[in-house]
């Protein structure tokens, strides 16, 4: 029996044509519906969860428009748009990428303010990095991470004092609309300069004026340099909104796993969450409480477990994760709460995640107490791990006489005649809270932290009006700095506060005490004798 050409030739072409049809399908889908920053894309049977889906360009900038594959149905994937949704229409063709959503990463980011996909925004030309890394990462193992032991300095004495950072660290903090809490973040920022530490501020849902305001600070205080601002105002859309966290994360990751250590900001996380809540609800995924998905406490936990400090001998263990060991990644996590609601569900969710949180109150800012730090909730659970040691040792009598104090006050309230104990214990109170006062934007070095609070913790100040402690402290740590520079060198070397060295502290500030009082008295005197008695107005 012969082969017969003709028939050879068909088998080949319907071979040929459904091997083309297959291929088809799983790269190329069509938009079904498409509206709200959302596509329903048919054809796409072998999407992968968190896929670039490419959409056809933008008639303006020419360039494709980006989705990201999310929920993966039986026939069809519905996807968020990375952009604007005006121009695609029912039809389109849609094509996968077969890349997870990226973010580009490297040194060169720092210094710049870029989008959520690590796009340039400020006009400087754009970002040349060589590297990728996608914006979602499995969190280090407990293997591979080492316990928070290296302290990062806020140089706010209220924080370093109170609630101490390390690196490695998640410390949240939370507080109404007006209390300060970007401002403690960028204060944290701006402590890291001439530090090995990088820093990422992820702006999510904030107004552009308050992303550029940010930016003009950091600029000024020579903080850019070091700092990459991602930025996802109110005016992108909801689904960069959500990715923006993730992408700054993988920025810092990028420079943890190369041994070196950062500090990124989340600014804010109530507001991420808001973001998700839309693109979830537009998805028709089903509500939970406060209408927020069911995975609401997964998209936090996901993201806050990847900071971590990393074993020294991680690259060791996992050599195709780490190339180098050591490294850390620490998150200032910000929630925004609606009339001192902590127990709301976000607020309660994230301080369950964090390693400590700093409470900054409405009442105590508006008082004049700024930082606006509630001492008797704030709390840091890595605790005194994360001090040096005469930072510990000043510090653990500040917050028990900050804690007597606030009992006290309460109490004085609603007694008219008090013993002098309890007098004294509510003056020290007093002045303990002026040390820690503290401008925007004026860093303080350690040793000064641990100078002021020493003198404000054994009693130095209680010899000063209340009023003046404000104005005492810059005139004291100058004398100090010019008349014992031996202390200072020897907090500044040994970071440790001796049985001579605490000598010479008792010596220094009592004789500190005493110039500034009788400094007092002759001016008062001067006032006095400048001022024209009684006889002598009548006479004139």
């Amino acid at each position: 029996m012969g082969i017969r050409p003709e028939e050879v030739t068909d088998i080949l072409k319907q071979e040929l044509e459904s091997y083309r049809t297959s291929v088809d399908l799983a790269g190329v889908g069509t938009v079904l519906q498409v509206g709200d920053g959302i596509a329903r894309v048919y054809g796409l049977s072998e999407a992968m969860a968190g896929e670039l889906l490419e959409f056809p360009p933008d008639p303006t900038t020419g360039q494709p428009i980006m989705g990201m594959a999310l929920n993966l149905e039986e026939d069809s994937v519905s996807a968020v748009l990375l952009g604007d949704d005006t121009s695609i229409k029912e039809g389109d063709e849609v094509k996968t990428t077969g890349r997870i959503v990226q973010v580009p990463v490297g040194e060169n980011l720092f210094g710049r303010v870029v989008d959520a996909l690590g796009r340039p925004l400020d006009g400087k030309g754009p970002v040349v990095t060589s590297e990728s890394r996608p914006i979602e990462h499995l969190a280090p193992t407990v293997l591979e991470r080492e316990p928070v032991k290296e302290p990062l300095q806020t140089g706010l004495k209220a924080i370093d004092s109170v609630t101490p950072i390390g690196r490695g660290q998640r410390e949240l903090i939370i507080g109404d609309r007006q209390t300060g809490k970007t401002a403690v973040a960028v204060d944290a920022i701006i402590n890291q300069k001439d530090t090995d530490v990088y820093c990422i501020y992820v702006a999510v849902g904030q107004k552009q004026s308050t992303v550029r305001g940010v930016v003009d600070v950091l600029e000024r205080h020579g903080a850019m340099e070091y700092t990459v601002v991602v930025s996802a105002t109110a005016s992108a859309p909801a689904s960069q909104q959500y990715i923006a966290p993730y992408a700054g994360c993988a920025i810092g990751e990028y420079m943890r796993d190369l041994g070196m250590h950062c500090l990124i900001v989340y600014d804010d996380l109530s507001k991420h969450a808001q973001a998700y809540r839309q693109v979830s609800l537009l998805l028709r995924r089903p509500p939970g409480r406060e209408a927020y998905p069911g995975d609401i406490f997964n998209l936090h936990s996901r993201l806050l477990e990847r900071a971590a400090k990393l074993a020294s001998n991680a690259h060791e263990m996992a050599p195709e994760k780490y190339p180098k060991g050591g490294g850390s990644l620490t998150a200032l996590p910000i929630i925004e709460t609606q009339a001192g609601d902590y127990s709301a569900y976000i607020p309660t969710n994230v301080i369950s995640i964090t390693d400590g949180q700093i409470y900054l109150e409405s009442d105590l800012f508006y008082a004049g107490q700024r930082p606006a730090l509630n001492v008797g909730v704030s709390v840091s659970r890595v605790g005194g791990n994360a001090q040096v040691k005469a930072m510990r040792r000043v510090s653990g009598r500040l917050r028990l006489d900050l804690a007597q104090h606030s009992e006290l006050a309460a109490f004085a309230q609603f007694a008219s005649d008090l013993d002098p104990d309890t007098r004294a214990q509510l003056e020290r109170g007093e002045r303990l809270l002026e040390v820690l006062k503290q401008e925007q934007y004026v860093p303080m070095s350690v040793t000064d932290q641990v100078l002021m609070i020493f003198a404000g913790t054994e009693g130095y100040l209680d010899r000063l009006p209340a009023e003046e402690v404000r104005t005492f402290e810059p005139v004291f740590l100058q004398w100090i700095h010019n008349r014992h520079p031996e202390i200072v060198d020897a907090l500044s070397e040994s970071y440790e506060i001796t049985d001579d060295l605490r000598e010479k502290l008792d010596r220094a500030c009592n004789q500190a005490v005493d110039l500034w009082l009788e400094d007092r008295l002759k001016s008062d005197a001067e006032e006095q004798g400048s001022a024209p008695t009684t006889e002598q107005s009548e006479a004139e």
